[in-house]
């Protein structure tokens, strides 16, 4: 069963997860970090420095470039401080100076009074918008946490599930040992990118390690070199793993395709009955590579089934 989260964007959270890929560095501010923002969107306050509040978009991250800067230095102290105090009016997350651009020491004053955190990132201002905007909206994006061990198989990302003990761990080990690789062992995190792809990863703490009963924690990358540990993959198959006596109704053909459902997106769902002799791992590379098949445009299943018709309405015209 999927655990839905709902986490809370604030600016510590997007300044921790992305100061390095922006080059954001803190100036003044930290007493703000806490500050939530709510708009998965950057916005250049070039208007309401110029006193035009009506249409501020407060709830997102403000963006100071060239443009706005320039302006701000043609205003006497006393006018520009005034202004300083309009953009602050608002709730706003936080305030970024892109171009490596210095805010002046009022500003900086007027940031730690009100505690909004000030930034600094060397990036054009243009560039800052596009890649802000991308980390925002991964951020934003809907996620879960999903019972279950995830594997890449010939790039066919595959969620196994199934009851403790059941035999997932063996499984999955037996794939990374046929040269497959790990995402994540017992409980994977799915994002929901661009609306419609699901894309699984392993949270931070366990990523790279499994635990086998018997054995212990395992170190995958160091035991089966760095190829055997993947650190994210969309999601397009989950394999449900079930004694056998709780399967009472096996499907041998393979008419109709089953779907689960995570974070409203259908994924094909395959249940695969367990008892003494099953080679698991087989069977969930050949699922797998079923899937692939079948998303190249070809159905054995309803091949061999026209196939029958055809040959069926021969006979009976003979």
């Amino acid at each position: 069963m999927a655990k839905r989260l709902h986490d809370t964007v604030t600016v510590k959270r997007f300044y921790t997860e992305f100061a390095g890929e922006l080059g954001l560095r803190l100036i003044a501010g930290a007493g703000g970090l806490q500050r939530i923002i709510r708009e998965p969107a950057i916005n250049r306050p070039g208007l309401v420095l110029t006193g035009f509040t009506r249409y501020f978009a407060y709830k997102r991250i403000q963006v100071i470039g060239n443009a706005e800067a320039h302006y701000l230095r043609s205003l006497d102290p006393a006018e520009r401080l005034k202004r300083y105090r309009l953009l602050y009016s608002k709730p706003i997350p936080c305030v970024v100076f892109s171009r490596n651009l210095r805010p002046d020491a009022d500003l900086v004053r007027l940031t730690e009074q009100r505690d909004v955190p000030l930034l600094q990132c060397p990036l054009i201002t243009m560039q800052f918008i596009n890649r802000a905007t991308m980390a925002l909206e991964s951020l934003f994006a809907p996620r879960c946490t999903e019972l279950g061990s995830m594997v890449d198989i010939l790039g066919i990302g595959v969620l196994i599930r199934g009851e403790s003990g059941i035999g997932k761990s063996e499984s999955v080990l037996a794939l990374i040992e046929r040269g497959y690789s790990l995402v994540s062992d017992d409980a994977t995190r799915f994002t929901l990118v661009d609306g419609h792809r699901l894309v699984g990863t392993s949270p931070e703490l366990t990523r790279g390690y499994m635990e086998v009963r018997g054995i212990g924690i395992l170190n995958v990358g160091a035991m089966f070199g760095v190829r055997s540990v993947r650190l994210s993959k969309e999601l397009d198959l989950v394999v449900t793993l079930k004694p056998w006596e709780e399967v009472p109704d096996v499907d041998r053909l393979g008419m109709e395709q089953e779907y689960t459902e995570i974070l409203g997106q259908k994924v094909p769902h395959i249940t695969l009955p367990v008892r003494p002799g099953r080679d698991l791992a087989r069977l969930i590379e050949v699922a797998a590579l079923h899937i692939k098949l079948v998303q190249s445009g070809h159905n054995p299943a309803k091949e061999m089934n026209n196939q029958l018709l055809s040959l069926m309405a021969k006979e009976r015209r003979l």
